[in-house]
């Protein structure tokens, strides 16, 4: 394949751009090598600057849950474009969507809009500590949640990619404010609630980790986490800006029976474009301006295109149950292909190749993965082309888009690259 014209972007980029890109993994520095330059997505497939064509498992991260450019989000925008691209005013699809959400997802029982996944986590943890009075986040480490200054410590996802423990520039009071600890992890997080119990406010947690590769809870973790934040009248927020409609139809809350006090969603409730949304039990969120004290506000917020994109994606949803279940065989077609040597982690249309042969249930264990024989395994599916994360340490994507052909050329595919990387 030819890479020249994403060569010349990158080039152009660096001089205009930090590090050329605008989201530090984008910059393939976990995988070596020049990134792709996008100029166009349908369905399942991209196409590069250069005109190479790829099957995308990236899909904005997340979002794309009906691949690219879909027939009913696009029709959505088109529409709303009409109407006009912004009004700094309410609208009565915002109801629509927040409406929708909440029968969606019944733990949001009051829903605030707002543009993006660091906004949303954010502005929950904002609301959990003026509702319950007290300072203390517990987070896990690996777990990203946007880059919010007191939470960017051992934050997995880019900080990992990059070797970074944490982030200058964040002021040592924030962090200070933060307990980390080991994910799946129940004996660690007891004994913070003895030791600081009555100053926790909130334990945040991705329900389904994506962000230092996909790692699902261990039997009993989630429910653990409940009891304690319950007994101590600490809240429990889920980080569902990733896995929110896209491991089941009510996220990861449904799939494994849990209700937190706060949720925050983000990605596929944008339909593929910028927005998010925090909200929880009705006497924490009328705590909120302007009902409450609490403040918390956008210009942006609730903008209408992306809203109408966002609608048209659940409403798909509601629609379709049945993808759910094509979302687990097609994963599973994919996990086949793995040799001996390589753990498959997956939940719903989540996935990671961990190049370990170890069981990988937290950050540590997840950092055992042979990241030189990844970057052979990326550019080699690259070469055939396979558009994977440029990263060991985030999960692919599987949309309603991938057919059956795209499902069994990248066994295929995969197949031949294990074998490379493995040499």
């Amino acid at each position: 394949m030819n890479f020249t014209k994403s060569q010349q972007l990158f080039e152009r980029a660096q001089r205009a751009i930090p590090g050329g890109v605008n989201s530090p993994v984008r910059a393939w520095r976990g995988v070596g090598g020049t990134p792709l330059f996008i100029a166009r997505g349908e369905g399942s497939h991209i196409l590069d600057a250069d005109g190479n064509e790829f099957i995308d498992y990236i899909g904005s991260w997340g979002p794309l849950l009906l691949g690219h450019r879909h027939p009913a989000i696009i029709a959505a925008i088109e529409e709303a474009l009409t109407r006009g691209t912004s009004f700094g005013a309410p609208t009565e699809q915002e109801i629509d969507l927040a409406e929708t959400i909440r029968a969606m997802v019944p733990s949001m029982e009051l829903v605030r809009l707002v543009n993006s996944g660091t906004e949303a986590t954010m502005s929950a943890l904002r609301v959990a500590r003026g509702f319950t009075g007290r300072d203390i986040t517990i987070k896990f480490e690996g777990c990203y949640h946007g880059h919010v200054d007191s939470l960017l410590v051992k934050a997995g996802s880019g900080v990992a990619t990059l070797g970074l423990p944490d982030s200058p520039g964040v002021p040592k009071g924030f962090s200070d404010t933060t307990i980390t600890l080991p994910f799946n992890n129940t004996v660690a997080v007891a004994q913070a609630f003895v030791n600081h119990g009555t100053k926790i406010a909130a334990v945040i947690v991705e329900p389904v980790c994506g962000n230092m590769g996909c790692i699902p809870p261990a039997p009993g973790f989630l429910e653990s986490l409940r009891k304690i934040t319950a007994a101590h009248d600490s809240l429990l927020i889920f980080d569902e800006v990733m896995t929110g409609f896209r491991v089941a139809a009510g996220g990861a809350q449904a799939l494994y029976g849990i209700k937190p006090d706060l949720t925050t969603l983000g990605k596929v409730i944008g339909g593929g474009l910028p927005i998010a949304a925090y909200g929880g039990r009705q006497e924490i969120m009328e705590h909120v301006a302007p009902s409450g004290p609490i403040y918390q506000a956008g210009t942006l917020s609730g903008n209408p295109l992306a809203v109408s994109a966002g609608l048209a994606m659940l409403r798909y949803i509601q629609s379709h149950p049945e993808i759910y279940k094509q979302f687990n065989d097609a994963t599973a077609e994919l996990a086949s292909s793995a040799p001996k040597g390589i753990t498959v982690n997956r939940v719903g249309s989540m996935m990671t190749w961990f190049f370990t042969p170890a069981p990988v249930v937290d950050y540590d264990t997840a950092k055992h993965s042979e990241t030189n024989r990844f970057k052979r395994f990326f550019h080699a599916m690259i070469e055939r082309g396979i558009y994977l994360p440029p990263s060991q340490f985030e999960a692919l994507f599987v949309s309603t888009a991938h057919s059956a052909a795209d499902l069994a050329r990248t066994v295929d595919a995969a197949r031949e690259s294990f074998a490379i990387a493995n040499a």
